[in-house]
């Protein structure tokens, strides 16, 4: 029962596989371009504006204050990407910056206002997206340092960011959670800090203040409107009110570079990350089969098949997998493995073909929700939650199986048994959309709507509850025979039937791209899929990190020992 018996998974892919990476790299070049778009902000103009003020551009703040040889994690890179808002203008990443990052050793959410747009300004979905960082960084137990320098809300759309149930506002509820669950935060006040900009630092643990920063609840401008009183923003908020006079902060500091030098100096105060001692003296391996490989095992045309064992393969470390109830709901395939040396849990559905148990000789499709894979699932959820291992979950999935046999199945009740154990889960979950996500299975894979903790996407993500041409047919189905050809007689009425279903088929197609879902934040980020192992090692790591705050097991009392053993002797 000590043991846990991973074993070797995967082969060498075959030459033909090669076949598959230059529709994906044109892809991800057209990723890397946009990424590069967002970026840069609104250009080089307004990087020299921030500079002749003696100051540094957020993605330079973030850059600075994370360790030396580590790169950002940055999510929300394309909210608001593509929108365009009144005045022709855009916001780019919706002028906020929000990336994990390693600091001293230890990850962190690192929230930092783009001062480049618009003067850090909160665009309509801003908010959101700084609420979405402090809900990942509350999740983990991650330390949260605010890198302010804020203008306020964009007023032109403040109906779009102002009220509502997760406007401003809510960020400070979220300062609030923070700090109520013990998560440190930490703040660097830059500049401007105006309204919601100003109530943004004031909850953290400790609050710094350049010279040129200052908090206000309104600016200069706007007092001398109401007041007449003719006053610098400085005057009334600077650091010689809140660090002397108020105690709204608690250093004045002179410049960028030594404010980002103190924040370092206080998370070196921090506990440091519990991840070694989870590995137990093990390190973090490479996979026998190269994670770059993902790049040609996975078809761009969704309809084509793969091996979902070899997926798997170039996720874990030394290609080693353990299978929980291998030869139970074949359509989907569940385990363990360990991810930069600390164990994660993995579920992904099949592609292709698989035996139907319930007619011998007979196969069904795969990547379809049975009764026996939802049990699995559920189950194996259920295990990772109770043993305190973190669970993955890769998505290329159709939905579940329909039709009265699945009725009479009671496939409702098995699935909401699913959604039920996802939803009160308190393990730390990653979603993964490889390919496609449709329908119900989306749900049932612990996508967005059940609040994993960080899901990606990658240029293959199709999100949907159907398929563009399935989605036309269900549209216009009265005007449809039994085989879906158009029961229309008059040509007319005909050929308005073929172009409203071609419209549709085509809306739908173009909704599933994945900077749709991006930019409206129903996925997190858009990734390249050979970095899909570096970033699932970085997330699992960071749910090693804090210590206390949930159960994590040992090895030797897992209850997926007990799943094991207890089928193993029914196979007897």
């Amino acid at each position: 029962m000590t043991l846990v018996p991973l074993v070797p998974i995967g082969s060498p892919l075959s030459p033909a596989a090669e076949d598959h990476r230059p529709a994906l790299a044109t892809l991800e070049d057209r990723l890397r371009a946009r990424r590069g778009e967002v970026e840069a902000g609104w250009g080089p103009k307004y990087v020299e504006r921030v500079h002749a003020k003696g100051k540094l551009t957020a993605r330079e703040r973030v850059a600075r204050l994370i360790d030396a040889g580590t790169a950002p994690r940055e999510v929300g890179t394309f909210v608001n990407y593509g929108e365009v808002f009144p005045g022709d203008q855009r916001s780019p990443g919706a002028g906020v910056v929000t990336a994990l990052g390693v600091v001293a050793g230890r990850w962190c959410m690192i929230i930092a206002n783009d001062n480049t747009v618009a003067s850090g300004a909160w665009w309509p979905r801003t908010p959101e997206k700084i609420q979405r960082a402090q809900q990942i960084a509350l999740k983990l137990r991650l330390p949260t340092i605010y890198l302010v320098d804020c203008s306020g809300l964009f007023l032109p759309e403040q109906s779009k960011s102002f009220p509502g149930a997760t406007g401003a506002g809510h960020i400070f509820k979220m300062n609030s959670l923070l700090s109520a669950s013990g998560v440190p935060q930490l703040a660097g006040v830059f500049g401007d800090c105006i309204a919601g900009g100003g109530y943004m630092p004031i909850i953290s643990d400790r609050v710094y203040m350049t010279e040129q920063a200052y908090m206000v609840i309104a600016g200069a401008a706007l007092i001398k409107g109401a007041k007449s009183q003719k006053i610098t923003s400085l005057d009334i908020g600077g650091p010689e009110v809140h660090v002397h006079q108020s105690g709204c902060a608690d250093v004045r500091v002179p410049d960028d570079e030594t404010l980002l030098a103190c924040l370092r100096r206080e998370v070196t105060r921090l506990p440091s990350s519990g991840a070694d001692y989870y590995r137990a003296g093990l390190g973090a391996m490479a996979p026998q089969h190269k994670a770059d490989e993902l790049g040609a095992l996975l078809p761009v045309d969704h309809r084509e098949v793969y091996d979902a064992h070899q997926v798997i393969a170039r996720l874990v470390d030394q290609s080693l997998f353990w299978e929980i109830l291998p030869d139970v709901g074949t359509e989907m395939i569940c385990g363990v493995g360990r991810i930069g040396g600390l164990y994660a849990g993995l579920v992904i559905n099949r592609s292709g073909l698989v035996e139907d148990p319930d007619r011998p000789g007979h196969q069904r499709p795969a990547g379809i929700l049975y009764k026996a894979g939802i049990a699995k699932i559920s189950a194996f959820s259920r295990a990772c939650n109770d043993d305190g291992i973190p669970l993955i979950w890769l998505h290329d999935i159709s939905g579940f199986d329909i039709g009265r046999e699945a009725e009479a199945q009671g496939l409702l009740a098995y699935g909401s048994n699913l959604i039920y154990t996802n939803s009160t889960n308190q393990v730390p979950m990653f979603s993964v959309l490889l390919r496609k996500a449709s329908g119900a299975g989306y749900y049932a894979m612990a996508g967005m709507p059940y609040d994993p903790v960080v899901q990606l996407s990658t240029c293959l993500s199709r999100l949907s509850v159907m398929e563009g041409r399935t989605l036309a047919i269900a549209t216009y189905n009265t005007k449809l025979d039994d085989d879906f050809q158009i029961a229309v007689s008059d040509p007319a009425e005909r050929a308005k039937i073929e172009a409203g279903m071609k419209e549709v088929e085509a809306r739908i197609e173009a909704d599933m791209d994945p900077f749709v879902a991006a930019r409206q934040m129903d996925t997190d980020e858009i990734v390249e899929v050979a970095a899909l192992r570096g970033w699932l090692a970085d997330l699992v790591e960071m749910s090693y990190q804090a210590i206390g705050y949930r159960r994590v097991k040992n090895p030797r009392i897992w209850s997926m020992h007990d799943i094991a053993e207890l089928t193993r002797g029914a196979r007897r």
